[in-house]
């Protein structure tokens, strides 16, 4: 039995936050639903009903008039239109409802990751994002097209049911409820112990696929390179199998349970035929209600038919639910101290430069350990930075912590006074910082459009002013169509230097006071590299700029040097300080040029 059964069920619906709100939102709209649905069922029981009189009444009596059938015809041809005008705006309804709410949850769950930002990608797999706006969303819609509206019009088109025959025989109505509770709460019941557990699996293999398919196709290349391709496709094809597997059984279960619910539908079908038969005998003029009662009975199959598959559906529903509430879990963290930063679009409101304070930060992914220990560290505005240290010092943690990505486990990263983290969550951040990583990518649309992504409201002019800024005059001048030039797919048309430059340039139009550079030249020449920090030094001269690095190029012109061990700061000072007094920058410096220590 799967752990979301029974009370785990109970459970999930009472501590969600992100379906019920929709229940008081939209309940005139779920009421209209429900009473739709209630009437689409109501017209075809109605419709078989007098249908079987007609037939019969003609059939037995075939010298009666046609006047003496206009009631039977009419209210044939009412409930005949009004099943199909019913279902029809039943299934507007609630679908319209339905993909209203899960636009709203893609839309909520867009806006969550987008404000984790990095810390996402850190604690998540990439193809977790998927799994929640492909199945788990999907979940939620048919948790209430399939499970919650069937299974209330079943009950109370049933309960009405009983309570009528209820009136005419109340052995009748019995067996009857006997039948109804069966087919409507033992079998679904029976369903969820049996196959819950079951379906619980199918969902989690899912999740897995979209998982390892996410995975193996990121790095289909290296596969490739390797000779590895049959493991790929192994690898990819694997998980699907036992997929498929399980579903296979899910699809035997089904149809053993739809084969027992309608043995007892049948069961409760001779009953209600031969309670028919013996109250209303053979006479030609009683036997008529007969066929109405038997043929009014069939259309309920429609309604009590799905309800085992959907209690056991209900355990995926439930645990989509689960899934996207524990995606915002510690959403509206602390905001740390008040700041002073006011939340504006217009960039004129934002200081020239600010700067960075973190108090005693430590920053640790789950339960490892910390990657940034106890650091406390002033950035005063203005000031030019170099962040150095060996692989896993720490210094791209410290780079997503400056820009917000990232909560310190510990302590506090304030921007100009104001909860770095916090900021990032409200989507004020890229106002202040700009942040360029190891390799920017590059978009398949024009030149234009890449670089109107730091900042959408610039003209073609300051488009074009920013790219020959960054040193890009000489590449646009040979363009024939200048900033209308497509860009292929992650610009492989261009060098490397000029893919950093077209990066740059999207900084410089973004204006934002703070400049974070996480190993930007890290695949360029030296030359290359050298050229493009120049340039860094010139267009940013006026702004708060943080160098991440993994060796000395360039950082002569920085005003200030940091270096990183184990997250924390072992050297502190200005190069050319640190260049005549520290044995151990003078160690780095002979190492980066290739000297003998």
């Amino acid at each position: 039995m799967s752990k979301r059964s029974a009370g785990g069920l109970t459970a999930v619906w009472k501590n969600d936050t992100w379906v019920r709100p929709y229940f008081g939102r939209y309940r005139k709209v779920l009421l209209l639903s429900l009473a739709l649905g209630l009437l689409t069922l109501v017209c075809a029981v109605a419709l078989m009903f007098m249908s079987g009189y007609l037939i019969s009444s003609a059939a037995s009596q075939p010298d009666r008039g046609l006047f003496e059938l206009l009631i039977p015809i009419g209210l044939v041809q009412i409930f005949g239109f009004g099943k199909p005008f019913s279902g029809y705006f039943e299934r507007l309804t609630s679908h319209d409802w339905v993909l209203r709410m899960t636009s709203s949850l893609r839309r909520r769950l867009y806006v969550v990751v987008e404000e984790d930002g990095m810390f996402w990608a850190a604690t998540h797999k990439a193809g977790d994002a998927l799994g929640l706006l492909t199945q788990d969303i999907g979940h939620v819609q048919n948790l209430y097209l399939r499970t919650v509206f069937p299974l209330l019009t079943a009950w109370i088109l049933g309960g009405v049911m009983v309570l009528a025959l209820g009136l005419m025989s109340w052995p009748c109505a019995v067996m009857l409820l006997i039948g109804f509770v069966v087919m409507a709460v033992l079998l679904p019941f029976v369903a969820l112990l049996v196959s819950g557990a079951k379906q619980a699996a199918v969902k989690q293999k899912r999740a897995e696929l979209y998982a390892a398919a996410y995975d193996n196709v990121a790095g289909v290349a290296d596969w490739v390179y390797a000779g590895r391709g049959e493991e790929y496709v192994s690898r990819v094809t694997q998980v699907g199998q036992q997929l498929d597997a399980l579903e296979a059984q899910m699809a035997a279960s089904s149809r053993r349970r739809g084969l027992v619910l309608q043995v007892v539908f049948a069961v409760c079908a001779v009953g209600l035929l031969l309670w028919a038969g013996s109250t209303y005998g053979a006479a030609a003029e009683t036997a008529n209600w007969i066929a109405a009662f038997v043929l009014g009975f069939f259309p309920l199959l429609e309604a009590f038919q799905p309800l085992p598959d959907a209690a056991v559906e209900a355990v995926g529903h439930a645990d989509s639910v689960a899934r996207l509430n524990a995606v915002d879990e510690g959403a509206g963290a602390h905001a740390g101290e008040a700041g002073n930063l006011e939340r504006s679009g217009n960039v004129e409101n934002i200081p020239a430069a600010v700067g960075f304070s973190l108090r005693n930060v430590t920053f640790a992914f789950e339960d490892a350990a910390p990657v940034v220990d106890g650091l406390s560290l002033n950035i005063p505005a203005g000031q030019k930075v170099a962040v150095l240290g060996p692989s896993g010092s720490g210094k791209s943690t410290l780079a997503h912590l400056l820009r917000g990505d990232y909560q310190p486990t510990a302590g506090l990263v304030l921007l100009d006074g104001a909860d770095a983290h916090q900021l990032n969550r409200e989507g004020r951040m890229p106002s202040y910082v700009g942040f360029m990583q190891q390799s920017s990518y590059l978009f398949a649309q024009s030149l234009f459009g890449n670089v109107k992504i730091g900042n959408p409201k610039i003209t073609r002019e300051q488009a074009e002013q920013a790219l020959r800024d960054v040193g890009l005059g000489p590449l646009l001048d040979r363009l024939p169509q200048g900033l209308d030039t497509q860009v292929d797919e992650a610009g492989l048309r261009f060098s490397g230097g000029e893919r950093h430059r077209i990066a740059l340039a999207r900084l410089l139009v973004q204006q934002a006071p703070v400049v974070v550079l996480d190993e930007p030249t890290v695949s360029l020449d030296p030359l290359t590299e050298s050229q493009l920090l120049a340039t860094v030094f010139e267009i940013f001269a006026d702004r708060t700029v943080v160098l991440i690095t993994h060796h000395l190029q360039g950082v002569a012109a920085m005003d200030r040097v940091i270096f990183l061990e184990e997250g924390r700061v072992v050297l502190d000072g200005a190069p050319t300080t640190l260049a005549d007094t520290n044995e151990r920058y003078q160690q780095l410096l002979a190492f980066d040029r290739g000297e003998s220590a």
